[in-house]
């Protein structure tokens, strides 16, 4: 077992633990550049989880940092793939600035949302978000001249400084370079005085703001970083699947992106990730154990029901909070910890210990 003993604050600040982590990281910088070499009929699928990995580091901003649970963060997806696509198309605005544009967009729907719900929090803050993303799917449905209404619109593919990205290869690195400039950003911000913040308010709102934190200011610098990182995951995300329709950005979808961060690990940049990595497999494994179940007693009708891929994330999301509450980034860190110390790892390790000295009891 590794200890590592910091001598300046610069060690504190950097993005890196140590020389280790860091040469862990570019060897999987190096692993995604060739990637595409090893597994190109895969391409399409993992530039998906990238564009996943941007939706959870949205949400697991305002989730896992902030402490603000979200049902509307598929709204947010929406409004920026629906101007991102408005002002390319319809406008002729270059793809840097019509992206951009979406992200000031989807930020200032952001802080629309915020504002409101600055006094709510817990079950009724995930009401308030749940009714936005209910409005905005009513609004892409019946505003036909920017959505295109039921009709849908159609996409092109990403053309930046005249270079075409219309081939799966290219638009892999495009939405990897836009992930890791999302994560970079992140990770800076986190260790920046507003990131503290906002890991503050979530800890308890109460000891915050005695410490004075500016609740109602750092609830909607959240919501409108997050909903700007969702408005740049919708404008990859139009590209990705090559028609907009209203129905996509569902509250269906709201649950998927909220099961991301919590399968992967509420409060961890890498948990973001591992959920990306998770949402975009089940949906492949459930169709192919469709596919793959017998006609015995009925149960490939069972199987085959529409309704039964949300209620397979519904139950995973129990099943995790239940069992595993730290999610996958937790777990990875409990094996870690477990051959680091063995033979001397304890069970107890992990128990979760009574605490006496609340500032939530106030409440």
């Amino acid at each position: 077992m590794r200890f590592l003993f910091k001598t300046s604050y610069a060690q504190e600040l950097g993005l890196f633990r140590d020389n280790v982590q860091r040469n862990w990281y570019v060897a999987l910088f190096a692993a995604l550049l060739v990637l595409p070499r090893v597994v190109p009929d895969y391409v399409g699928d993992i530039s998906l989880v990238f564009i996943y990995g941007l939706c959870g580091l949205s949400l697991m901003v305002l989730a896992g940092y902030t402490g603000l649970v979200s049902l509307g963060h598929a709204a947010f997806l929406g409004v920026g793939a629906y101007a991102h696509v408005y002002f390319v198309h319809d406008l002729g605005l270059p793809w840097i600035v019509s992206a951009a544009l979406a992200c000031v967009l989807t930020a200032a729907a952001g802080v629309l949302v915020g504002l409101p719900a600055l006094r709510m929090t817990g079950v009724y803050l995930t009401i308030a978000t749940l009714a936005f993303a209910l409005i905005i799917q009513e609004v892409f449905s019946r505003w036909d001249r920017v959505t295109g209404g039921l009709k849908g619109k159609p996409v092109d593919k990403p053309v930046l400084f005249g270079v075409s990205f219309a081939h799966d290869v290219a638009f892999y690195f495009l939405c990897l370079a836009f992930l890791i400039g999302a994560l970079w950003l992140t990770a800076n911000l986190l260790k920046s005085p507003t990131g503290r913040a906002w890991v503050a308010i979530r800890d308890s709102e109460i000891a915050a703001q005695s410490m004075g934190v500016n609740l109602a200011l750092y609830k909607t610098m959240a919501f409108a970083y997050s909903a700007a990182l969702m408005g740049l995951a919708g404008a990859l995300f139009a590209h990705k699947i090559g028609f907009l329709a209203p129905d996509i950005f569902s509250v269906l979808l709201s649950i998927q992106l909220l099961l991301m961060v919590v399968v992967g690990g509420l409060g961890s940049l890498h948990g973001a990730v591992y959920g990306a990595v998770f949402v975009a497999i089940l949906p492949v494994l459930i169709s192919q154990a469709r596919d793959s179940v017998p006609a015995w007693q009925g149960l490939d009708r069972f199987v085959k029901q529409p309704g039964l891929e949300p209620g397979l994330f519904g139950l995973i999301l129990v099943l995790f909070i239940l069992f595993e509450p730290l999610g996958i980034y937790g777990r990875w860190q409990k094996i870690k910890i477990y051959f680091s110390l063995f033979p001397l790892y304890k069970r107890a390790t992990f128990r979760r210990q009574k605490t006496y000295m609340r500032s939530e009891r106030l409440r």
